[in-house]
């Protein structure tokens, strides 16, 4: 099938590239002049795993543009996959939404097209696209256009570091439409990942036992529900893991323990049970706020969505707690920041536990070092905070006085930790993920901290 996608971002590309994949010509449409020449030379504008390979793989199944008029006429399939950030009230911004609904208007072809809100909209953002697409189509050509448009809300649930996997082999795919042609013909264009019919990437292999992908067909308004309504009880599961964390602390409970006691119930599941700093990135935050906004609107408090991103901001202030009680002051302390991206195998810092920290750490008279695998390049380009950014490690611990994991990429696991202590002015480490090993770090002289489990030894008789 023809497709377009207007929007080059993390779920656009991804979109494109899997779909260019699957055996569909895909036109990749953004206004971006710089980002659209590095796509032409398969260089994506963000890090994701095996994305440049998949790229390669597709070769003139997909292209891109700046012109809407390339890619639209012809389309069968349009998706909007443009970024809805954030208002000052935690609305999303739509106006790029409306943007590219008016030039599929201008633009569409005379065929019967399918336009499919990609991006997170808020209930009733169906309606108005397509509202939006008549009226342009009626400015630009005069007339309606009857019988050759459709719109239908086929919400993504991708998740950074592993989106292409999520879009190959994916939990379920949800369309919400009121024509029943527009589901076909969506029904049509997932057939591949449906039936599980592909040949899976040498790089991606199919998981075992993969069997056929639910297809899951809703009203429009349910379909948009959906999106929001996933994210939030991810973010409210690991809320409540992190509040629990604080009890387990105070009572000597371990809470990885709890975690593992707590998700071994197949009501409940063992996902999504990690204490620590928080969630972030460019879904949870904004998808939690626009609930709250969406509810609002109607009239209603959305107490337990609220209640959970107070308890994700207090994360943050927890590790501050635990520096402070540890080394009485942060004044003129160094702390060394391992992770900077909201999650590891990503380079997006957009809502990053890790700045957050940074930003409390600065304002207290800390100097803060960072490290991150992958996200240097962009925290340099992109942040405004003043962080020493180091990619050797025993630069980066060189005169230390605290080191806190804040992103849980693999790699730390693996450092020298044994030769790295020497070099710390004091070997205390704040595992903001749980995610190293406490036990062993101790046995190395190092005072270990974790997010509600038990403190291993005292910091007087790890001083250097």
């Amino acid at each position: 099938m023809k497709v377009a996608v207007l929007g080059t971002g993390y779920v656009g590309l991804t979109t494109a590239v899997s779909l260019a994949y699957l055996g569909h010509e895909v036109v990749g449409v953004d206004v971006d002049e710089a980002k659209l020449v590095a796509l032409r030379r398969g260089e994506p504008p963000f890090y994701e795993p095996h994305l440049q390979e998949l790229m390669g793989l597709v070769g003139p199944r997909l292209r891109f543009t700046a012109r809407p008029e390339e890619a639209i006429p012809q389309a069968e399939v349009i998706f909007i996959a443009v970024g809805t950030p954030s208002l000052p009230d935690g609305s999303p911004d739509l106006s790029q939404v409306r943007s590219a609904a008016e030039a599929i208007g201008r633009h569409l072809g005379g065929g019967f097209t399918v336009v499919v809100n990609k991006s997170t909209v808020p209930v009733g953002s169906g309606n108005y696209v397509e509202a939006l697409v008549r009226r342009a189509f009626q400015e630009a050509h005069g007339g309606e256009p009857n019988g050759r448009l459709a719109v239908a809300s086929n919400p993504e649930f991708l998740r950074e570091g592993q989106a292409l996997y999520d879009s190959l082999y994916p939990d379920r795919i949800v369309v919400g439409a009121e024509d029943r042609g527009a589901i076909e013909v969506l029904r049509e264009l997932y057939e591949p990942i449906l039936e599980q019919s592909f040949t899976p990437p040498p790089f991606l292999p199919r998981p075992e036992r993969m069997g056929a992908v639910p297809f899951l067909t809703t009203d429009l308004a349910s379909a948009e529900l959906i999106k929001y309504g996933a994210n939030a009880f991810l973010a409210l599961k690991i809320s409540f893991i992190n509040e629990l964390a604080r009890l387990a602390e105070r009572v000597g409970a371990d809470i990885r323990e709890v975690a593992r006691g707590i998700g071994l119930d197949s009501r409940i599941g063992p996902r999504f049970l990690g204490a620590g700093l928080g969630w972030g990135g460019s879904c949870f935050p904004k998808d939690t706020a626009a609930l709250l906004s969406m509810g609002r609107e109607y009239g209603l408090r959305l107490s337990i969505t609220e209640a959970a991103r107070v308890v994700n901001e207090g994360q943050r202030e927890w590790v501050v707690e635990k520096l402070l009680s540890e080394l009485r002051t942060l004044k003129g302390r160094t702390i060394a920041l391992l992770g900077l991206a909201f999650k590891p195998h990503t380079d997006d810092l957009r809502e990053s536990p890790a700045l957050d920290l940074a930003q409390r750490l600065l304002h207290r008279g800390a100097f803060v070092r960072a490290h991150d695998p992958v996200a240097i390049p962009r925290a340099r380009r992109e942040l405004a905070l003043s962080l020493e950014y180091e990619e050797d490690p025993r630069k980066l611990l060189k005169g230390a006085d605290a080191v806190v994991l804040a992103t849980d990429w693999p790699e730390y696991r693996t450092w020298p930790w044994e030769e790295l202590r020497p070099f710390m002015r004091t070997p205390l480490v704040v595992d903001g993920r749980n995610f190293l090993d406490g036990k062993a770090l101790e046995a190395l002289g190092y005072r270990y901290l974790g997010m509600g489990v038990p403190a291993l030894g005292n910091l007087e008789g790890v001083r250097s």
